[in-house]
C-alpha cells in the first residue's frame, strides 16, 4: 500500500481523502480561519487511497442500494462502504483500535448525512470552488508527498482509486471549509473583556506553586522583649506607613524611611517567585490583591509587615514559555531548466559534503540558495510554532539541534534545513493574551460547530432505507 505524509490540524473525519482536502482548504498560519469540529488533534495522513470496491472479501461483486435519503439525495452503501475502507485502513496504520464493522459502518453513515446537509447548504448559499481551487489542491498534495501530480494519478490507481473521485473528495471538502468558515466565523470572536475574565479566573485559581508573586515589604521589627506600650508603637509606625503607601507615596522611598528589614536600604522587594515560597501570612494577606495592592500590617514574630504587591501571575497560564528554533535552510525553485527531482538530487549532494566536511552550509546557502535568507548563510532567525507551512514546521520539529534532513519539497520549492539551537522563551503578556485569544476562539469554534452542524441535520430531512454492509 502506498503511504503518503500530511500533516495538519483538522478535526471533522477520519475520511484520509477529506483529511488531506481540509489541510490543503485551511490556512497555513494559526491567526487565520481553521475548520471547526468536535476536537483538533495533530493528525498524519498516511494514504490517500482505498481499496478498490469492485469486489468483497469472498470475490463476488456485492450490488450497491440505498441505505439513506438526505433530502432527496441518496447515500448508496458502497459511498459508506469507500469511507469504510478507508476508515478502516487509517485506524490500523495508526494503531487505533478498530471497532467493529458494523458499529462504525452506522457512526460512519451519520457522517455522511451531516456532510451530504452541509454540502447541500453550501449550495443554496452560492458558495463555490473553482477549477483552479481543485488543480492547487491537487499540486500541493502531490508536492506534499513530494511527487509530480501525474504521479500522483499512477499512485492512486495502483491503489484503486479513481482520480475523478479524488477531486470530486478535494471539491467537498474545501465547499465544506469555505461553508462552516462563512457561518461560524461571526460566531467565534473574543473580546478583550473576555481574555480579562479568563486570565483573572485562572490567576484566582489552582495551587501556590502555580502562583508566581514579587512582592515589596516594609518590616518594623518588635523587640522579642518589648512592652505592650512600645508594641502599640510599632504597630502605629506600621500603620502610618500602610496609610501612606495606600496614598501614593513611593513604596521605595517608604521602605528607607520606615522598615528595619536587612534589605531596608533598597526597594523591599523580594523578588519573583512561587506562592509556596512565600510565608503563609503574606499569600493570606494578598490573596485578593491585584499588582499594585497593598496590605497590612500583618504581625509575624519578627514585627508588623506592610506589603506591596509589585507582580502577580499565575505560572500556569496557557503559553507563557514557547519553545523557539533557529534554523537555516537552502532553498532551489524548480524551473524549465531545472527540474524537481533534479533540485533534489543536487541538494542530498550538498548534505552528503557537508557531512563529509567538504562543504560549508552557510557557503552554499549564500552561493545557490533562492530564498532572501541566502544573504545570510541560509539563517531563518529564531521562529516560534506556526511561523512556516506545516510541512516545513514538521520536518524542522523533527531535528535534532545541529541535524540537517533530507531534501524537503514544500509549496515553495526544495529545501535542505538545518537546526542549529533552540531555546524556551517567555512570551510577552501581550502575546500571552494572543495565546488565550486562540484558546478561546477555538473553544467557541468547537461550540458553534456542534450547535450549527446539529441544526443543519435537524432541518434535513433523512430518511434511513437498508443499513449499509
Amino acid at each position: 500500500m502506498t503511504k503518503f505524509s500530511f500533516t495538519h490540524r483538522i478535526g471533522l473525519r477520519p475520511s484520509v481523502a477529506a483529511a488531506l482536502a481540509l489541510a490543503l482548504a485551511l490556512p497555513a498560519t494559526r491567526a487565520q480561519v481553521q475548520t471547526p469540529g468536535p476536537s483538533s488533534p495533530l493528525l498524519r495522513v498516511p494514504t490517500l487511497g482505498a481499496p478498490s470496491l469492485g469486489g468483497s472479501a469472498g470475490g463476488q461483486q456485492q450490488a450497491d442500494y440505498i441505505v439513506a435519503v438526505v433530502n432527496s439525495e441518496p447515500i448508496t452503501n458502497n459511498e459508506v462502504r469507500a469511507r469504510l475502507l478507508r476508515t478502516e485502513q487509517q485506524m490500523a496504520q495508526q494503531g487505533a483500535v478498530v471497532p467493529p464493522r458494523n458499529e462504525l459502518a452506522r457512526l460512519l453513515l451519520e457522517r455522511i448525512i451531516v456532510e451530504h446537509a452541509q454540502l447541500q447548504l453550501a449550495k443554496e448559499l452560492g458558495v463555490q470552488i473553482s477549477e483552479s481551487m481543485v488543480d492547487d489542491a491537487v499540486l500541493n498534495v502531490a508536492r506534499q508527498n513530494q511527487m509530480s501530480v501525474e504521479e500522483l494519478r499512477q499512485r492512486l490507481a495502483a491503489d484503486g482509486l479513481v482520480f475523478t473521485q479524488f477531486r470530486a473528495d478535494l471539491r467537498n471538502e474545501i465547499l465544506l471549509t469555505r461553508v462552516r468558515e462563512r457561518e461560524l466565523e461571526s460566531r467565534a470572536k473574543v473580546s478583550e473583556q473576555e481574555i480579562d475574565q479568563f486570565i483573572r479566573d485562572r490567576e484566582g485559581a489552582g495551587e501556590p506553586a502555580s502562583l508566581e508573586l514579587n512582592l515589596a515589604h516594609i518590616l518594623v521589627v518588635v523587640p522579642e522583649n518589648a512592652g505592650p506600650e512600645q508594641v502599640a508603637s510599632l504597630q502605629a509606625r506600621a500603620q502610618l506607613a500602610l496609610e501612606r503607601a495606600r496614598s501614593g507615596a513611593d513604596f521605595a522611598a517608604l521602605v528607607k524611611e520606615f522598615s528595619n528589614a536587612p534589605d531596608g536600604s533598597s526597594d523591599g522587594q523580594m523578588g519573583l517567585r512561587t506562592a509556596d515560597r512565600y510565608p503563609q501570612l503574606f499569600i493570606d494577606a494578598t490573596q485578593n490583591l491585584a499588582a499594585g495592592g497593598v496590605a497590612g500590617p500583618v504581625r509575624s514574630g519578627a514585627g508588623f509587615h506592610v506589603l506591596k504587591v509589585i507582580e502577580k501571575k499565575r505560572a500556569g497560564l496557557p503559553g507563557t514559555t514557547v519553545v523557539e528554533t533557529r534554523a537555516r535552510h537552502i532553498l532551489l525553485r524548480p524551473s524549465a531548466q531545472l527540474s524537481e527531482a533534479a533540485a533534489v538530487a543536487r541538494l542530498a549532494d550538498f548534505q552528503k559534503r557537508i557531512a563529509a566536511g567538504q562543504a560549508d552550509f552557510a557557503a552554499l546557502a549564500r552561493e545557490y540558495s533562492q530564498d532572501a535568507s541566502a544573504k545570510d548563510g541560509g539563517n531563518l532567525g529564531w521562529a516560534g510554532p506556526g511561523m512556516f507551512v506545516p510541512e516545513f514546521e514538521e520536518r524542522i520539529s523533527r531535528l535534532a539541534p545541529g541535524q540537517i534532513g533530507a531534501p524537503l519539497v514544500s509549496r515553495f520549492g526544495v529545501h535542505l534545513i538545518q537546526v542549529l539551537e533552540r531555546r524556551a522563551t517567555r512570551l510577552s503578556p501581550r502575546e500571552q493574551r494572543e495565546v488565550v485569544r486562540g484558546l478561546l476562539r477555538e473553544k467557541k469554534l468547537e461550540e458553534a460547530y456542534a450547535t450549527w452542524a446539529q441544526d443543519v441535520r435537524g432541518r434535513a430531512y433523512v430518511e434511513y432505507r437498508e443499513p449499509p454492509q
